[in-house]
């Protein structure tokens, strides 16, 4: 090898990040302490730009029909199609808040007035099992509720937390000011970055091609537009697929006369937005709800909410969200369990979209190899012969 000036400046860069990696480790809470109070300052930049690639997936659909192929509305078309977009955010959260809100308080009056029934029928229920279980008679007689003194008992309570809130109320409301003001500057900066995205990805690929090598730099944005297409695919599509499920829950359940049609409608269209696991948890919730007025109903809820779901997870999901991933089915769910253990209901959001890129560069990395190396694709297309004995 030659011992030029670019192996010696290679070499000293190799000896300089071992050192610095190494001194990284002997002072690690050091070093996650730093990265903390660096992610706690970008925290509402990061924030911002996750609110505008989310809302420039509705603000995109919106400008394309806005003065479309005229030029005599070209300047009001970015700001208006971004206001459009924030009234119909705006519009879906007060919805969904005046049908949950109302549905909530209903269904907390209806436990609060049906507990006492409940329990004397279990208790009637339990008696008749006598015969079976003699063992719970006294157990069973002697066992009474004085609803007056657990009711009393719940205000002492809250009383209680009501005052160890007011003595942390100074930290509390730290807090609160500190997110509300984190989400406001967060706000702000997703506008500046809707209003100015093709100024500001201009600026980054100058970046890009003036730091890197052109066919690192060409092999980049081809990743980064891979991305933008995948988890602005994803997001419509989980979007469009959580409406179609909640009407279809609607419609059939006011057709049965289940209680909270409405309500259980719009819960698993908002839980539908997590993926696999996320309609199931709505059901749950659901049947609950339900269980409450007629236990019978609640039973039926749940086969319904089986028939549905074969419906949705077979005909509906494949067409809407399917084609926009591009991630088999295997690998979703690996998706899910991983995210889920990492960050959460947002790493479930996050790592489907994040693997179908990582699983199609990945994909195109094999292919390319067989193609450098001839490899037959008999060789891998068809299955093995039979070994013969």
């Amino acid at each position: 090898m030659e011992w030029n000036k670019e192996n010696r400046k290679g070499l000293l860069l190799v000896i300089c990040g071992g050192v610095a990696f190494y001194c990284a480790l002997q002072n690690l809470p050091a070093v996650l302490a730093a990265c903390g109070w660096v992610l706690g300052i970008l925290t509402p930049f990061l924030l911002g730009a996750a609110i505008a690639f989310i809302l420039n997936v509705p603000m995109r659909a919106i400008e394309r029909h806005l003065y479309p192929g005229t030029k005599r509305g070209a300047a009001l078309r970015r700001p208006l199609s971004l206001v459009l977009t924030l009234v119909a955010v705006i519009g879906v959260l007060v919805l969904a808040s005046c049908v949950i809100g109302p549905g909530v308080k209903d269904a907390v009056k209806s436990i609060a007035s049906q507990a006492p029934a409940a329990f004397e029928r279990l208790q009637e229920q339990l008696i008749g099992l006598e015969q079976y279980l003699p063992q719970i008679e006294d157990w069973v007689q002697n066992l009474s509720i004085d609803w007056k003194s657990l009711s009393q008992k719940a205000i002492q309570l809250a009383q209680s937390w009501g005052g160890s809130l007011l003595s942390t109320g100074g930290g509390l409301m730290v807090g609160v000011v500190s997110g509300v003001s984190t989400f406001v500057i967060a706000l702000i900066f997703s506008f500046y970055i809707l209003l100015q995205k093709e100024k500001l990805a201009r600026q980054g690929r100058q970046v890009f091609y003036a730091l890197l090598p052109l066919k690192a730099a060409d092999r980049v944005l081809e990743i980064l537009r891979l991305t933008d297409r995948t988890f602005s695919g994803f997001l419509s599509g989980q979007c469009l697929e959580a409406c179609i499920l909640g009407t279809m829950f609607v419609v059939a359940m006011t057709l049965f006369r289940m209680p909270y049609a409405l309500l259980v409608g719009v819960l698993i269209a908002l839980t539908a937005l997590i993926p696999i696991v996320g309609a199931f948890i709505g059901c749950g919730v659901g049947a609950l709800l339900i269980a409450i007025t007629d236990p019978w109903k609640a039973l039926m809820f749940v086969v319904l909410f089986l028939v549905l779901q074969q419906i949705e997870g077979n005909l509906i999901y494949p067409h809407v969200v399917g084609s926009s991933v591009g991630l088999p089915s295997i690998w979703v769910l690996a998706a899910v369990t991983l995210g889920g253990k990492l960050m959460g209901v947002a790493g479930m959001l996050f790592f489907i979209p994040l693997c179908s890129v990582l699983y199609a560069l990945f994909r195109g990395y094999v292919k390319d190899r067989l193609a450098k190396k001839q490899v037959p694709a008999k060789k891998w297309r068809d299955p093995p012969p039979p070994m013969k004995s």
